[in-house]
């Protein structure tokens, strides 16, 4: 199997939804880049990157034990060998992926440009075998805490975070505020609907108009209500004051 060298690795830990795996031109100082010694490639179908991409499911055996113990991670002077480490490409896309010796992409990483040009040049000619997933793999489910992706087309890597803060705010109120609340914030968005739901709709019903009004793109008015809401909430201002320290830096 074919291999690059000297990769800058920027690992996002955890992320399920591939749009929380910031591109080279997101990166910031803050980040810790990483080098990786050397990654096998393996070229794998659009199928299964997109399901490498976007779950924290299982990678497929036959590819787990093709790159068993063959990257490496440089740490000063010393290098760390991975169990299960590579960069897969499906004959556009590149993505670096890390399971932290489990079967899942615990860790993944978008590439530099010039090392995912690298990446196309190597593949390019190469005559490597496919990996597939061979079973039925069902459609992904996407709910308020795992927005789908055409809620976060388009937006900054600061607006995905605050939109996810937001809509984490919006589901503690629709588990456990009252109508009153629901009511109280959904005119604060939208006061012309002040008349229409003071009396005539349930929680419910109240809470998902308001939904499907907030969760297509970003705005000031997205901002200024996301600020609003997560006060009074420690663990909402703790990552709503964590985003504005990094701005800051």
């Amino acid at each position: 199997m074919p291999r690059i060298r000297d990769v800058w690795i920027n690992w996002f830990e955890g992320e399920e939804n591939g749009y929380n795996v910031c591109p080279f031109h997101e990166w910031n100082a803050e980040d810790r880049i990483e080098v990786l010694d050397q990654a096998e490639i393996v070229k794998v179908s659009e199928r299964l990157y997109d399901y490498v991409e976007n779950r924290l499911e299982d990678i497929p055996e036959p590819l787990l034990h093709e790159v068993f113990q063959k990257s490496t991670l440089r740490k000063k002077m010393t290098r760390i060998t991975l169990d299960y480490c590579f960069v897969m490409f499906d004959g556009w896309r590149v993505l670096a992926v890390d399971t932290l010796g489990y079967k899942t992409p615990i860790r993944k990483s978008r590439l530099a440009p010039k090392h995912e040009r690298t990446v196309r040049e190597i593949m390019e000619h190469d005559k490597s075998s496919v990996f597939d997933i061979k079973d039925i793999v069902d459609e992904k489910e996407y709910h308020i805490l795992s927005p789908h992706p055409d809620y976060m087309t388009g937006l900054t890597r600061k607006e995905r975070q605050l939109k996810q803060l937001l809509f984490m705010a919006m589901d503690q109120l629709y588990t456990s505020g009252e109508s009153a609340e629901v009511r109280y914030w959904f005119t604060e968005w939208d006061p012309a609907v002040y008349e229409e739901i003071q009396c005539s709709i349930n929680k419910e019903t109240m809470w998902q108009q308001f939904f499907d009004q907030v969760r297509d793109g970003w705005s000031v008015h997205h901002y200024e209500l996301c600020r609003k809401m997560i006060k009074g909430h420690p663990f909402f201002e703790k990552l709503w004051n964590m985003q504005h320290e990094e701005e800051v830096k």
